[in-house]
C-alpha cells in the first residue's frame, strides 16, 4: 500500500515536471541576462518599481541606512558599539571587546552565523539578498534612485544612451558621475569608521592628507571600489562575485519559499484581447521583466540571478488589478505550494538545521558567559634555570603575558593555589585597559615542599580579592 502511494506521488511529480517543462521557456538557461550573445555587457534598465512590497522594502532600507550612518557615533564607555579593527586585532560587538585570544569564540560565532544562513536559505531562499544585503540596499535604494532623478526612468535612460554626445548627455553624465563619486566617498568614510573608529577618521581629516597618507590612500581605494561597483559593475556583483547565489542550487528544495511564478494558474499565456478559451491569467505583458533589476523573466522559474527583491510581484499585482484578476500570480511560495497545492511544512531538513543551530547558539552563549576579562600566559624565562637561595629555598623566574579585555585598568595579585610558597613581583601587575601587559616574577619554594624535579604550579590571578583567572607553570628544582 505504501509502495503504491509512493508510486502515485512519483507519477504526479513527474507529470507536473513535464507540464512545467512544456509550458515554460528553457532557453534562458543557456544565457545570462546581463551578457549579450556577442559576449558584451548588456546593461539593465529596470523601470522604476512601485507597490506595497516596494514601500516596505523602502522603509526597511531607510531604517538600515539610518543605522549604518549613526552606529559609528554610538559609544559605550567611550568606545564604539561596533568596531572591526583587523589592523590591531580588536573587534567590538554590541559593546563587548574581543581580541585575538578570543579567536575560538569568534570562530564559533561565524560557524553559527553560517548555519543560520543555511537554515534561512533552505526556508526562504534569497530573501536576505533582496531585503537586507548592503549591496542591494545601496544599489536599489540609494544609487538607483539618484539615477532616476538625474537620468529619468528606464525609457529615458535608454534614449540617453542612444543619444549622441551633446550638451544634455554630457551634463547628465558628469552630474551622475560626480554625485555617485561623492556618495561613494561618504560611504567609504563610514566604512573606514567601522574599522578604525569614526573619531580617528575625523581626526585624520583635520590633520591632513600628508600626515596620514596611508589611511587616505585606503579611503580612496574604497571610494573607487564603491564607485566602480555602483556606477558600472552593479548587478554583476550578485551574479559573478557573491557566492551566496550559488548556494541556492545546493540548499533549495521543493519546500523552499521564494519569489515564484504560479505557472499552473498563469499558463498557457495569452493576450488580454485573445478570445481563446482555457488560457491562463498571464497576459504576456512582461511587466515583471521590465522592473527586474537583474534582467530575468521570473516566469522561467527559479534562477541564479533572482535576488527575491519582489519588484515583479508588485508589477504583476498592479496588472492583475487592472484586468480584474486575483493578485498573487507572482508570489512568495514553494514549488510544492504551486504544483501540488500543498501547505508549507516544517521538513526534516529544517528540523536538522534548527537543531544544529540551537546547539551552536547554546555553546556560543556558554562561551560568552564564561569568557574571562583577563587572559594570562605564564612561561619560565628562557635561558634561566633554578636559583638556590638561603634557608633551603629554590626560586624560578617567570614571564607573564596578560591581556586586559575591559575598559578599565586592572590590578592583579598573584597567589600559589596548589603549593605553599611565595611569589615575588618585579613590577606591580597593573594591566592597562584594552591592552597587553608583560612583566616578570619569582616563585620561591622551600625544598621541603618539593617532591620531584618538575612541579606543576597553579597560579591564581586576583582582582580586589576575587579570582579572575587561573594559569599553570612548571617549577624546576635540583634532582632529589
Amino acid at each position: 500500500m505504501q509502495q503504491n502511494h509512493n508510486d502515485i506521488n512519483s507519477n504526479d511529480n513527474e507529470r507536473v515536471a513535464n507540464l512545467k517543462k512544456e509550458l515554460l521557456d528553457q532557453d534562458f538557461r543557456d544565457a545570462v541576462g546581463t551578457i549579450s550573445k556577442e559576449g558584451n555587457r548588456n546593461y539593465i534598465y529596470p523601470q522604476r518599481p512601485f507597490g506595497k512590497l516596494y514601500n516596505l522594502r523602502s522603509y526597511f532600507s531607510y531604517f538600515y541606512l539610518i543605522l549604518f550612518f549613526t552606529l559609528p557615533f554610538i559609544k559605550i564607555e567611550g568606545e564604539p558599539i561596533f568596531l572591526f579593527n583587523v589592523l590591531e586585532g580588536k573587534f567590538i560587538f554590541f559593546g563587548q571587546i574581543f581580541w585575538p585570544q578570543d579567536f575560538f569564540i569568534f570562530a564559533i560565532g561565524l560557524l553559527t552565523f553560517l548555519v543560520f544562513v543555511i537554515l534561512f536559505t533552505v526556508a526562504f531562499g534569497r530573501l536576505f539578498c533582496g531585503w537586507a544585503c548592503p549591496q542591494t540596499i545601496f544599489m536599489e535604494m540609494v544609487f538607483r534612485k539618484i539615477e532616476y532623478w538625474i537620468d529619468g526612468d528606464a525609457n529615458q535612460q535608454k534614449k540617453l544612451k542612444a543619444m549622441p554626445w551633446n550638451a544634455e548627455k554630457i551634463r547628465k553624465r558628469i552630474t551622475k558621475m560626480v554625485v555617485f563619486f561623492l556618495v561613494s566617498f561618504l560611504i567609504a568614510n563610514f566604512f573606514l569608521g567601522y574599522i578604525i573608529g569614526i573619531d580617528r577618521v575625523g581626526l585624520m581629516v583635520q590633520e591632513g592628507v600628508f600626515i596620514h597618507f596611508g589611511v587616505f590612500s585606503s579611503l580612496m581605494i574604497f571610494t573607487f571600489i564603491f564607485f566602480f561597483v555602483y556606477y558600472w559593475f552593479r548587478e554583476q556583483v550578485c551574479l559573478i562575485v557573491c557566492p551566496y547565489g550559488r548556494l541556492q542550487g545546493v540548499l533549495l528544495d521543493r519546500n523552499s519559499i521564494l519569489v515564484a511564478y504560479d505557472y499552473v494558474r498563469g499558463e498557457p499565456r495569452g493576450k488580454l484581447s485573445d478570445p481563446t478559451e482555457n488560457k491562463g491569467d498571464c497576459i504576456h505583458c512582461s511587466a515583471c521583466v521590465r522592473v527586474c533589476p537583474t534582467g530575468i523573466d521570473i516566469r522561467n522559474g527559479t534562477q541564479l540571478e533572482c535576488v527575491n527583491c519582489t519588484a515583479c510581484i508588485d508589477a504583476c499585482d498592479e496588472i492583475m488589478d487592472h484586468i480584474d484578476k486575483p493578485k498573487g500570480l507572482i508570489l512568495y511560495a514553494s514549488e510544492n505550494n504551486i504544483a501540488q497545492k500543498q501547505k508549507t511544512t516544517y521538513t526534516w531538513r529544517l528540523k536538522l538545521y534548527t537543531g544544529v543551530l540551537v546547539l551552536l547558539l547554546s555553546f556560543l552563549a556558554v562561551l560568552l558567559i564564561t569568557r574571562d576579562d583577563v587572559s594570562a600566559r605564564v612561561l619560565r624565562t628562557p635561558g634561566q634555570m633554578y636559583q638556590k637561595l638561603p634557608e633551603n629555598k629554590i626560586s624560578n623566574l617567570y614571564n607573564i603575558k596578560l591581556t586586559n579585555k575591559t575598559r578599565r585598568l586592572i590590578h592583579l595579585d598573584l597567589k600559589l593555589e596548589n603549593i605553599e610558597g611565595e611569589i615575588k613581583l618585579i613590577n606591580p601587575v597593573d594591566v592597562p585597559k584594552e591592552s597587553y601587559y608583560q612583566t616578570s616574577f619569582f616563585v620561591i619554594l622551600k625544598k621541603g615542599v618539593i617532591r620531584k624535579r618538575k612541579t606543576e604550579l597553579k597560579i591564581g590571578l586576583y582582582n580586589k580579592g576575587s579570582r579572575v583567572e587561573t594559569t599553570t607553570a612548571i617549577f624546576i628544582a635540583p634532582s632529589l
